[in-house]
């Protein structure tokens, strides 16, 4: 078992593909997008043997790109999945084009999110319920555990823990804007400042961010891959958590008089 992730710290990421983890036939990689924007997306895949799943597969802009990364991995014939945190359109607009390819593809997801993705123009698809079903199990038996985090920032939120690899797919939560990007986050006390500029205005108060908290304080997590902003390694998964334990944003903002 090996993770990748510490050797990035210091290191530009100049290749398409990133391979962040790596047990037997199980690997985890960052495959984009290289977008030169503030609010870069990231895309992340699970490989297991011979199925695979796409992490917020992210805009139709960046589909093409997208898919010839995901190619050259493990051929796009394998993916079986994509998990979509939220519906927000540079999370999930992409699914339509991965149906067109796989018809058979399964939609992971929340069933308040479901509701919305309709309106991408495709209805026609496998839905799994991450409510109903808390977890998905790999032929080989490896087991991602999803979590729900309503109100981070949508009311059905979810993330999505790789019980095996001990990796947290976070979605917006420990979400940062930043144009100086990093692959993994080198100074946590720095970073915290793009992380503010993300969390204060979109995620909703500190109760949700609190309570979310308190559902992840105990699993075992050796790093955070959220969809915006740089990779938070093992040495500041701690921090953190901590960071959501005292966060003041959205309501609390605006409507600091009624506390």
């Amino acid at each position: 078992m090996k993770n990748f992730i510490e050797e990035y710290k210091e290191r530009y990421i100049d290749e398409g593909e990133v391979l962040l983890y790596e047990d037997g036939d199980h690997k985890i990689y960052w495959v984009g997008i290289e977008e030169e924007s503030a609010f870069r997306c990231n895309v992340y895949l699970i490989v297991d043997g011979d199925e695979a799943l796409i992490v917020d597969p992210g805009s139709r802009l960046y589909h093409e790109e997208l898919k010839n990364r995901v190619d050259k991995i493990v051929g796009i014939e394998k993916i079986k999945g994509l998990i979509l945190c939220h519906q927000d359109p540079d999370v999930a607009s992409s699914m339509v084009d991965w149906i067109d390819i796989n018809p058979d593809i399964q939609i992971i997801t929340s069933a308040r999110t479901n509701v919305l993705l309709p309106y991408y123009g495709r209805g026609d698809y496998n839905f799994y319920n991450v409510s109903e079903n808390p977890t998905y199990t790999f032929q080989s038996g490896k087991v991602l555990k999803f979590i729900e985090a309503p109100f981070l920032h949508f009311p059905g939120a979810f993330t999505t823990l790789d019980i095996d690899a001990h990796i947290l797919f976070s979605g917006d939560i420990f979400a940062a804007i930043d144009i100086d990007w990093n692959l993994v986050v080198n100074n946590f006390e720095l970073h915290k400042n793009n992380m503010d500029l993300f969390h204060k205005d979109y995620m909703a108060s500190h109760i949700a961010a609190k309570g979310y908290a308190r559902k992840i304080e105990n699993e075992e997590i050796d790093a955070i891959l959220p969809q915006h902003g740089s990779i938070i390694s093992k040495e500041n998964v701690k921090n953190a958590i901590e960071y959501l334990q005292n966060l003041q944003c959205g309501l609390d903002i605006i409507y600091a008089d009624l506390k």
